[in-house]
């Protein structure tokens, strides 16, 4: 924690300096739009003007919407959400990350989101959605010139953080969750596979988008389908997030699991008292999801996320140059 406390003091440091100099501080631009093959994306960016605040389903920013982006190439971070949320769900890392100087695309999975839960186990179609994502963004989004396609990441949480590992070249042995269900029938994923019946894939077929060059998993679903062999392939740098009181996807079969799978370390962050919904952004009021929304009375969500997006936009902005 000594690491995020320092990142906080320094970004807080860096805008006091900005202000006392007379330049105004970053603003993140936003746009919500559905792509030509139906998914709907928020995208934030950097941006020049005064920002206003808006709801933004359970949760608000502070955004220059349609803003003009700003001039020059900036690097590309697209984020994967966890089973039946939506783009929205970690709105605060992407204004962040906006404000840091990058362009930012959340998609809400086709099939898989709160309005439409019925392809919730097909989760061989999510790194393909985020690999159309990143064709999206780099050739028909309106702003795909101020992209640089050589300094592209993802960041994922819950079964986003499956999807980032999976699209960074990681192959799940999907045979594993059988076994793992007869053992821990109550754990969601288990649930949720038990509601969505169908046949796992024999093998998994995606080779990784070698357009992803770092990614940021937080609480990542179905960890302990990834052997050393199945994340032999992912050699980019890793981010790798745990709750401490993770009570949907317990330790140590999940972010641990990835951990030890992993063929070099990841940056690894564990975060003491908090439960697996805390890595949402924080919602605003008044509360209308409490599950999704209420933390534990001994953890503040809003102070972890101001040092967690410190360290998200840290992590890529030394990764991704």
């Amino acid at each position: 924690m000594l690491r995020l406390a320092l990142a906080t003091a320094s970004a807080i440091l860096s805008l006091a300096l900005a202000v006392n100099a007379g330049a105004r501080p970053p603003a993140a631009g936003y746009e919500h739009l559905v792509t030509p093959e139906g998914t709907e994306i928020g995208v934030w960016y950097p941006a020049s003007g005064t920002p206003t605040r808006q709801r933004l389903g359970l949760y608000q920013q502070d955004v220059v919407a349609g803003g003009k982006i700003d001039q020059g190439r900036h690097p590309l971070i697209v984020i994967s959400h966890g089973t039946g949320g939506d783009f929205a769900g970690h709105v605060d890392t992407a204004e962040a990350l906006a404000q840091a100087g990058f362009i930012v695309a959340a998609l809400t999975h086709p099939g898989d989101n709160w309005r439409d839960n019925s392809r919730a186990t097909q989760i061989e179609d999510r790194p393909r959605a985020l690999g159309a994502l990143i064709s999206f963004m780099t050739g028909a989004w309106r702003g795909h010139d101020a992209i640089d396609a050589r300094r592209i990441g993802a960041f994922g949480f819950s079964s986003g953080g499956f999807t980032v590992l999976a699209a960074a070249g990681g192959k799940p042995d999907l045979a594993r969750i059988a076994s793992h269900c007869s053992a821990h029938p109550s754990v969601f994923d288990c649930e949720l596979v038990r509601s969505h019946p169908r046949t796992m894939p024999d093998a998994w077929a995606d080779g990784g988008d070698q357009r992803i060059r770092a990614i940021v998993v937080a609480a990542p679903a179905l960890g302990f389908t990834f052997t050393t062999a199945g994340l032999a392939a992912v050699t980019i740098p890793v981010q790798l997030w745990r709750a401490d009181d993770d009570h949907v996807l317990p330790a140590p079969d999940y972010a641990d699991a990835v951990r030890t799978a992993l063929p070099s370390p990841p940056e690894f962050h564990a975060v003491p008292r908090a439960d697996h919904f805390d890595f949402l952004a924080p919602c605003a009021a008044p509360i209308v999801v409490p599950a999704l929304c209420t933390s534990a009375p001994q953890f503040d969500r809003a102070a972890f996320h101001a040092l967690f997006d410190a360290e998200v936009v840290r992590f890529f902005r030394e990764k991704l140059g």
